[in-house]
């Protein structure tokens, strides 16, 4: 009977399943399936997984070391992304990597299907995370902290986290997700965290700060400014700026009247 395994989207949910899976059921067949999407399938034996960092950093360090940190990389990336079966897929991987002369060559044979498309999540959350380095805009609360919410498909937060607490190490600022309903927090001077289960207030996010309404006033002006109207290419701009991130940019949202 094939075992399948309930965890929750979360890397700790996803890593302590896979933990569990190899576990007992590395020569077998084995499936994670997310909590909350479940669809219950003949002849098979549900198990709700013990979520535990342990189990979690063990999986990873049993991945690093076997398959290697590039084969480690691509695997997380993949157990960020939105598709259902991302669980499943990357526990095939690790059964096709003991299958191969070197297993830390794993990521090389894209011939294999779940291989491929192992790497094809991966990809597409790198790729998103790389466009919300370019396009997140932050405004300044009233009470100073740089605020920002985006809607991404993929759970992009802890890829972003370095790359704006080098460029704003000296800031108190906070990404909202609102697919995914987390907060990344970076406290000034000190590193940066995700926080889960916290309600967005609103009516705080929305009051800004003085010198804010004016920047936003001016970078919106300014945009409007650069364009040569004869010259516009939305097909070319869509390319390079899809649609679905513009809903969360300065210079795409309402314009003042003044």
């Amino acid at each position: 009977m094939r075992e399948i395994y309930i965890c929750t989207d979360t890397i700790t949910g996803l890593c302590s399943a896979l933990h569990d899976a190899w576990l007992e059921n590395r020569n077998g067949d084995a499936g994670i399936v997310l909590r909350g999407r479940i669809q219950q399938q003949l002849f098979c034996q549900y198990k709700t997984v013990e979520e535990t960092d342990e189990k979690a950093q063990r999986l990873q360090r049993m991945v690093k070391r076997y398959l290697g940190y590039n084969a480690y990389w691509d695997i997380y990336y993949a157990l960020l992304s939105e598709d259902q079966e991302k669980g499943t897929e990357v526990f095939r991987v690790m059964q096709e990597a003991r299958n191969i002369p070197d297993s830390r060559k794993i990521m090389d044979h894209l011939g294999n299907p779940d291989v491929s498309k192992v790497f094809a999540m991966s990809r597409s959350v790198s790729n998103e995370a790389h466009m919300y380095e370019e396009f997140i805009r932050f405004r300044e609360l009233k009470n100073g902290i740089l605020f920002s919410e985006i809607t991404p498909k993929s759970q992009v937060l802890t890829c972003i986290g370095d790359h704006f607490a080098d460029r704003f190490p000296l800031e108190n600022w906070a990404i909202y997700d609102k697919t995914h309903e987390v907060f990344l927090i970076h406290q000034k001077k000190e590193g940066w965290g995700l926080v889960r289960g916290e309600t967005l207030d609103p009516d705080a996010v929305s009051e800004v700060s003085d010198g804010e309404k004016g920047y936003a006033a001016l970078w919106t002006v300014f945009f409007d400014a650069v364009s040569i109207r004869e010259r516009e290419n939305p097909k070319c701009q869509r390319n390079h700026l899809p649609l679905r991130f513009r809903g969360d940019m300065t210079e795409f949202g309402p314009r003042s009247s003044g």
